[in-house]
């Protein structure tokens, strides 16, 4: 018999659900203050010490967790892969190695497919963690260590499918990924080597990576006149809206943007045509080292509104450009600005805004 439909009731049951499941996460947040903490120290250190591969295994939904655990952990730079114990039972055991490792997730510890390649396992002496709520189980009985979910409640009224259970594994699963991510000072250039692709990979990739090499980009010394610069520093091929400038001795000194002109005319600043460049160009702009990442280029790009980045190598010396036309793709829809506040379509901005020193 269906039961009748109510908003207010229904709102009631997803609060509920929700809360026993986040209950049973603190549950277990607390318990790492007791044994099951000094187990999960064993089994990171039983993880990092691996030299072969961190194989995951289980079935159901625990199996499908154990694929998003493996996941997690290949993208932390933990070598490994998920194992199912079906597949494994015809033929994929071949795949499992004398220097693995084995971590195995069952809610009750007696699944039938998991517990049937333990011996395997055991004859080949691969160290074994088990996540189950059952340390007593046939699966808790013969691994190296076991990490106790406890007495946990399904959230469903029926107390079956399981829910809170997968919770809890992912959790534990994400903790030993993490943790372990931490201590071996896995940082944003590690990460970005295993996500090379899609949004994620482009801002975690680096600066030089997206750079306008400057045999693409305008150039000229600062002594010149504005006219004799504007008349002959010319990219064919490829928009430019700004002009690198160097002194004497050949250092990056400064920049002047399409903006800049501009602001020159609406002023009525014609006589600042026949003057050195120098006097009226943007004077030490902010630039970016060839190894920042592209998420903080981005985000300086967004929060002083300029639309050019002068990149230099470790020694300062100048070797590209970033220019908001060439990386528009990596611009998340939140930073556009309204298209009334702006020249076309290009975000963040039409007037350069940096310190404009004459």
């Amino acid at each position: 018999m269906l039961a009748p439909f109510n908003a207010i009731s229904t709102r009631e049951a997803a609060k509920d659900i929700i809360t026993r499941e986040s209950k049973a996460l603190a549950q277990i947040a607390f318990q790492m203050d007791t044994n099951l903490g000094d187990e999960f120290v064993r089994a990171v250190e039983i993880i990092m010490a691996c030299q072969g591969n961190v194989i995951v295994s289980g079935m159901g939904k625990a199996g499908l967790i154990g694929m998003k655990v493996s996941a997690t952990m290949a993208s932390v730079g933990i070598r490994g892969f998920f194992l199912h114990p079906g597949e494994a039972l015809h033929g994929d055991l071949g795949r499992v190695g004398p220097k693995d490792t084995l971590l195995a997730f069952s809610q009750s510890g007696e699944t039938e497919e998991l517990t049937k390649i333990l011996p395997f396992m055991l004859k080949n002496k691969i160290p074994v963690i088990a996540v189950t709520s059952r340390p007593r189980s046939t699966l808790g009985s013969v691994a190296s260590l076991v990490l106790s979910l406890g007495d946990l409640k399904e959230a469903d009224h029926l107390n079956l499918a399981p829910s809170t259970s997968a919770v809890a594994m992912l959790a534990i699963g994400d903790a030993l990924a993490f943790t372990i991510c931490q201590i071996r000072g896995f940082r944003e250039n590690d990460f970005a080597v295993n996500h090379p692709g899609g949004s994620l990979g482009r801002k975690l990739s680096m600066v030089e990576d997206h750079m306008r090499p400057l045999s693409k980009c305008r150039f000229a010394n600062e002594d010149d006149t504005l006219r004799h610069v504007l008349c002959n520093t010319v990219v064919k091929g490829q928009r430019c809206g700004v002009i690198l400038l160097r002194n004497a001795d050949g250092w990056f000194s400064g920049l002047f943007t399409d903006s800049d002109l501009r602001r020159l005319f609406e002023q009525k600043s014609v006589t600042a045509l026949d003057r050195p460049i120098k006097e009226v160009m943007t004077k030490q702009p902010q630039t970016v080292q060839t190894v920042t990442l592209m998420a903080e280029a981005i985000d300086i790009m967004s929060k002083q509104k300029i639309s050019e980045l002068p990149v230099l190598d470790d020694s300062q010396h100048l070797v590209g450009l970033l220019d908001i036309t060439d990386i528009i793709t990596f611009v998340p829809e939140e930073m556009y600005m309204p298209t009334s506040e702006i020249e076309g379509t290009i975000p963040f901005i039409s007037n350069r805004q940096q310190k404009h020193v004459a």
